[in-house]
């Protein structure tokens, strides 16, 4: 399975904040950090925002922050609002449809079973399980004091 651009960049800006979770960080400091487009980030945040992931300030003082604890937000729960109702093959729920073979075929089963350990996979870990402790992430995403 291959995650959409934003999925990766929600993640990447969930990690981000969750190493930084004292203060609050711009789009413009992320986007800087991982080389993303601003504009393609700020949809992401809306998206992390509208779904109760994160919380954005606008303002002087503005700015990113996580609206629960890295604890609470579990890798799996993240990619299915990212990723939507993506439909694995076309006939899954929320594909095209319409293959000759359907009734018969066991293909179907195979990678419905193949995705339910993928998300089960993401839904033991959370965020926090991606930053605490890891020194050498910390190193790179740690913004320094809180102004």
């Amino acid at each position: 399975m291959r995650l959409n651009m934003q999925t990766d960049f929600a993640l990447r800006t969930l990690m981000h904040l969750a190493v930084n979770r004292d203060r609050r960080v711009t789009i413009g400091q992320i986007s800087d950090v991982f080389g993303m487009s601003k504009n393609h980030l700020m949809k992401v945040a809306q998206t992390l925002s509208r779904e109760g992931f994160i919380s954005s300030e606008r303002g002087r003082n503005g700015g990113l922050s996580l609206a629960r604890a890295p604890s609470d937000i579990f890798v799996g729960d993240v990619v299915r609002k990212m990723e939507g109702n993506a439909a694995l093959v076309s006939c899954f729920p929320g594909g095209a449809g319409g293959c000759l073979i359907t009734p018969a075929c066991r293909l179907r089963g195979a990678l419905a079973e193949a995705q339910d350990a993928f998300f089960r996979a993401l839904d033991s870990r959370s965020i926090a399980d991606l930053v605490d402790g890891n020194a050498p992430l910390h190193g790179l995403l740690d913004i320094g004091e809180a102004a």
